[in-house]
């Protein structure tokens, strides 16, 4: 998805931090689902979080960063932490996901300003339900 569809034309934007490719495809396909308007980019690991953003106007920021918490190289609690130390990022809302409902990884993923820390389901119909859940998060800026 192109980047500059983001904001600049009032359209909701996502970036997906995902690793996994089938989870990239399940989740960005039931997010098309419910808004088919959406502009998506992903990347596969959290060391490309800050590289893709750093491209970006600030009014073409994403509205929404979706971000798994067990990446690669840099995992998701420390692309938070990253983030969290420019205010430019503040606005972005952030869900962590990850197949781990680990007590810890919740904590931390909201102290480090998650707004919300949620278990993959397993089914696609969960995968529906998180993604209209996401989506609540995810409130485009004209």
């Amino acid at each position: 998805m192109n980047s500059s569809t983001f904001k600049s034309q009032a359209v909701k934007s996502i970036l997906l931090v995902e690793d996994d490719v089938d989870d990239q495809d399940f989740i960005t396909e039931a997010l098309l689902r419910i808004d088919s308007q959406l502009s998506i980019h992903t990347v596969s690991n959290g060391t490309k979080v800050l590289p893709f953003l750093e491209t970006l106007a600030d009014d073409s920021l994403p509205n929404l960063l979706i971000l798994d918490y067990n990446l690669p190289e840099v995992d998701g609690a420390e692309v938070l932490q990253m983030l969290r130390q420019n205010s430019r990022y503040e606005a972005i809302a952030k869900v962590v996901w990850s197949t781990s409902n680990a007590p810890q990884f919740k904590a931390s993923s909201l102290k480090l300003g998650a707004a919300t820390y949620l278990v993959k389901p397993s089914t696609i119909a969960g995968i529906e339900n998180m993604a209209q859940q996401m989506l609540s998060y995810c409130s485009a800026t004209s």
